[in-house]
């Protein structure tokens, strides 16, 4: 009642002690809710006492534990209960089951997809819990092929799928270029009546929105039963896409509405806050999640490193870790990734060596991660001194981000003859990414030869492709060979391929601003360009020379310099310096990679106006004070 009616877990547990004569169903009771509301540390240990007051689990408490290990991602201990069930004569038990399904899905251990299905198979009776959760297994390391077939195949024994099958098999569809499956499992959806159930109409909304069909995601989001779930790659694509000011997704105001806002919702919102960049939403879900008692929960701990790291804000990303009292291996995994792309690559491999030394197993993300750390500085001994120590000491196997991240590695430190050797010498087929990779750093360092390869390479194995058109015609042009731009150009019109429009915005006052190259829209445009015009003059009286290479238009050489001054990304700092003060740092974010020279402009502008100013592109976030770039130049 306490749990249940009020939310109330203390005075439940109040009343759990002071029972003289407990039972199963007892322990049972208490330790299912600790897991429900998160404090899944105390569970495990609660599960201890439970044992040693001689109480022997049953197939209910043990998949309440086993859900425990999934969230801590305590891979050793849940083989540990596995065996403990097997002994007990539970293993051929559907619940006992399905609960270790999802246990080795989310332990995120290679091979945990495996294991996961080597308990499926085995599994004697199968309900749609265990389905949903082999699919979510799938789903979740990254076969999303394999989990639709497993949906079929769920289909074809006749198991009616529920809301969360729906949510996992979307999920996959939005992740494939093959739209058909997802219209099918809309049509079913609404069918069987879940279509705006909200996992159901979130991952509808997502799939659709991923796919570039925006109207059709707002009809899906415009019939949910709670509007303020929203998934964060809906958010991401809406936002990112449009950045709309007026379409406020972050709405929080569901007391008058009854819809209570769970701890989903404020991982989700703070998911949103983060890929966008809106720190001060970030900022006001974290008061409401300390005001609101989920100050512990550990999945939305782990949301607000991530949303304070991307939002560039690693200091506070560090607060919130080190507070934690419940860490798993995504709360390291996250902290690690946010210092290595803010270009703090020593304290990235602090971290991971802190990480090792309290006993926290490692996954393939963290190792990427490091891997990332390395590359976004040049540390080549220290990357492939990880790299090897993957499968030795962690018996992790490389995947194909492992090889593409040392591949940026030696492609960004100019050893594109070793980069083309590692390719070569990779245990698999080289795919589009390691190519696509490797072509970026050929752009890098002007070398046409080895870029035509690259190309050549990504258009066998994706033909519609832009990024491989975009990235071989900018390296043409900064060689001067505007024909071959135009016949690229000409190439992408006859495929009807577009390239992404370049844009920067910035959050003022709550408010984003979204702006594109040569902008005039803003009610503010005579200001921006009078503050431009101000700063033009007061860099180049200090040193500041416009490198008219970034221009990748065939032009006389003062309209170049025009063009660059006309860059998103300036306009986003003249429309900061006159909305902001000191001594607030000036955060901008792009969809695209920062160019050269505005990379260069904008360190001479933290001089003249003495501000901070952190601008996070595609790739990373580059922190320019005084001049000088955490990036050095590096990226």
């Amino acid at each position: 009642m306490f749990v249940k009616g009020s939310d109330d877990l203390g005075s439940a547990f109040k009343v759990f002690e002071k029972i003289s004569e407990r039972n199963v169903v007892t322990w049972n009771l208490m330790i299912t809710r600790l897991v429900q509301f998160s404090h899944t540390g105390d569970a495990i240990h609660l599960f201890f006492s439970m044992v040693e007051s001689g109480f022997g689990p049953d197939r209910f408490t043990l998949s309440s534990v086993l859900s425990a290990c999934a969230e801590l991602e305590l891979l050793a201990f849940g083989k540990q209960l596995h065996s403990w069930g097997v002994k007990s004569g539970m293993g051929l038990d559907v619940f006992f089951g399905s609960s270790l399904v999802d246990m080795y899905a989310k332990c995120g251990a290679d091979g945990s997809v495996e294991d996961a299905r080597k308990v499926f198979d085995r599994m004697p009776e199968r309900n749609v819990v265990s389905w949903t959760a082999i699919i979510a297994a799938y789903v979740q390391g990254g076969l999303e092929q394999e989990a639709i077939g497993l949906f079929c195949e769920m289909i074809w024994g006749y198991v009616v799928p529920n809301c969360f099958t729906f949510a996992s098999t979307l999920k996959a569809c939005a992740n494939l270029p093959e739209f058909g499956l997802g219209k099918q499992l809309h049509s079913q959806a609404i069918k069987l009546g879940v279509s705006a159930v909200n996992c159901v109409g979130n991952g509808l909304v997502n799939m659709y929105a991923r796919s570039g069909r925006m109207e059709c995601a707002r009809k899906c989001f415009d019939i949910l039963l709670e509007k303020n779930l929203i998934l964060c790659d809906t958010a991401v694509d809406w936002n990112a896409k449009n950045l709309d000011p007026k379409d406020d997704i972050f709405n929080l105001e569901t007391e008058g509405t009854g819809n209570g806002v769970n701890a989903f919702t404020y991982g989700s919102l703070l998911s949103a806050a983060a890929c966008i960049g809106t720190i001060s939403k970030g900022e006001q879900i974290h008061a409401r999640v300390l005001k609101s008692g989920f100050g512990n929960n550990l999945c939305i701990n782990n949301a607000l490193i991530s949303m304070y790291s991307k939002c560039g804000n690693e200091a506070a990303a560090l607060r919130v870790f080190s507070d934690m009292k419940d860490r798993n291996v995504i709360s390291w995994t996250s902290i690690i990734s946010g210092f290595a792309k803010h270009g703090f690559a020593t304290k990235a491999l602090e971290l991971f060596c802190e990480m090792l030394e309290a006993g926290v197993k490692p996954n393939g993300v963290t190792y990427i991660a490091v891997l990332s750390a390395c590359s976004h500085v040049g540390l080549i001994d220290e990357a492939w001194k990880h790299f090897a120590s993957m499968h030795r000491d962690h018996d992790i196997v490389p995947r194909m981000e492992h090889y593409a991240c040392m591949v940026d590695l030696l492609g960004r430190s100019g050893l594109l003859s070793e980069a083309i050797e590692f390719i070569n010498s990779m245990p698999f087929r080289a795919d589009a990414l390691i190519w696509r990779t490797f072509l970026g750093s050929c752009r890098i360092h002007h070398n046409s030869k080895f870029g035509e390869q690259a190309a050549k390479k990504v258009l066998e194995l994706e033909p519609h492709d832009p990024a491989a058109y975009i990235l071989l015609s900018n390296l043409y042009a900064a060689e001067g060979r505007w024909d071959d731009v135009a016949a690229i150009r000409k190439s992408m019109k006859l495929r009807k391929l577009t390239k992404e429009a370049g844009c920067s915005w910035i959050e003022v006052e709550n408010q984003v601003h979204k702006f594109h190259v040569g902008d005039t829209s803003h009610p503010k445009a005579q200001k921006i360009y009078d503050k431009l015009d101000e700063l033009t003059f007061k860099i180049k009286n200090l040193g500041y020379v416009p490198n008219t290479d970034s221009v990748l238009h065939d032009v006389e050489e003062e309209l170049k310099e025009q063009f660059l001054f006309q860059h998103s990304e300036k306009i986003a700092v003249a429309f900061a310096l006159i909305s902001t003060r000191k001594p607030k740092p000036i955060r901008i974010f792009k969809n695209l990679r920062v160019c050269g020279d505005c990379h260069t402009a904008i360190k001479y502008i933290s001089v003249v106006t003495g501000r901070e100013i952190v601008v996070r592109d595609a790739n990373r976030f580059h922190h320019i004070k005084d001049g000088k770039c955490s990036c050095n130049d590096y990226w």
